[in-house]
C-alpha cells in the first residue's frame, strides 16, 4: 500500500473510535455503558436517552463510516480499477469499523459496528452500495419479522458479502484479479458483526434476548446505574412452600 492509503486507514481508524453514543449520553449526564444493555451503539442510546438521541447516534455512528471511505474512494482507486486501489478503498472502510468497535479511546472496548459497517459500506459505490441496499432488506425483514434488532443484524452480516459476490457475476463484472479485495473485506465486515453478536446469539438460544418491543423506561440525569440488560429467561415457578415463604 501506498503511504497515502496507510494515512487514510490510520485516520478511518481514529475517526471510527469516536464514541459518540457514550458522548451523546454523557452530555445528558448519563453512562450508557452502565444502563440498558451496556453498548454505545445507537440502539441503546435510543433506548436508554430516548428515540431523537438514537437517531443522531445513529447519523453519527454511519457518518463516521462513510466519510472516510468516500474520501478514499476520491483519493486511492484507480482508473481501470486494480486490486491494490480496491483494496486500499475497502481497507479503509473497514478500518472505521475496526475503531468503532475497538476504540482507542476506550480502552479497545466499543459498540458490534452494524451502523458503521452501512457508512462504510454505501461509500464503496457500486460495488458495496448496492450489495448493502440488498442487505439492508434482510435486515428489515429479520428485524420486523421477529422483533429481534440482533436477528436483523445478522441477516444483514450474511446478506452483505453474499450480495457482493452475486452482484459482480450478475451485474458490475469486474475481472476476479482486480475484484478479491472486495468480497474478502465483505466477509471480513460480516464476520466482524457476528463476533460482535456472540452474547445476542447466546441470548437468543436461551430465549432471554429483548426484543424491540420490550419497554425500557428512558434514563434520566437522576437515574441509578443498573446493570447491562439481565437474562430474559422465564423463571421457574414458585413452589408451594416458596408461596407459603411469600404469604402467598
Amino acid at each position: 500500500m501506498t503511504t497515502t492509503a496507510v494515512i487514510l486507514i490510520i485516520a478511518a481508524y481514529l475517526v471510527g473510535s469516536i464514541p459518540f453514543g457514550l458522548l451523546i449520553g454523557r452530555a445528558r449526564g448519563i453512562d450508557i455503558r452502565k444502563l440498558g444493555s451496556g453498548n454505545i451503539g445507537a440502539t441503546n442510546a435510543g433506548r436508554v436517552l430516548g428515540r431523537k438521541w438514537g437517531m443522531l447516534c445513529l447519523a453519527l455512528d454511519i457518518l463516521k463510516g462513510l466519510a472516510p471511505t468516500l474520501i478514499a474512494g476520491w483519493i486511492v482507486v484507480d482508473r481501470p480499477l486494480t486490486a491494490s486501489g480496491l483494496l486500499a478503498w475497502s481497507a479503509v472502510g473497514l478500518a472505521a469499523v475496526l475503531g468503532h468497535n475497538f476504540s482507542i479511546f476506550l480502552g479497545f472496548r466499543g459498540g458490534k459496528g452494524v451502523a458503521t459497517t452501512i457508512g462504510a459500506a454505501s461509500a464503496v459505490w457500486p460495488y458495496y452500495t448496492v450489495a448493502m441496499a440488498i442487505a439492508l432488506l434482510a435486515y428489515a425483514a429479520f428485524r420486523f419479522g421477529t422483533r429481534f434488532v440482533s436477528l436483523g443484524s445478522l441477516a444483514m452480516a450474511a446478506a452483505f458479502p453474499l450480495a457482493v459476490l452475486g452482484l459482480n457475476a450478475a451485474w458490475t463484472r469486474v475481472p476476479l484479479d482486480a475484484f478479491w479485495p472486495l468480497p474478502t473485506i465483505a466477509v471480513a465486515l460480516g464476520l466482524m458483526i457476528v463476533v460482535r453478536h456472540h452474547e445476542n446469539i447466546s441470548r437468543l438460544v436461551r430465549g432471554a434476548e429483548a426484543r424491540i418491543d420490550d419497554p425500557i423506561a428512558p434514563a434520566t440525569k437522576n437515574s441509578k446505574a443498573i446493570p447491562p440488560t439481565a437474562d430474559r429467561s422465564p423463571k421457574a415457578p414458585e413452589s408451594s412452600e416458596q408461596h407459603l415463604k411469600h404469604g402467598q
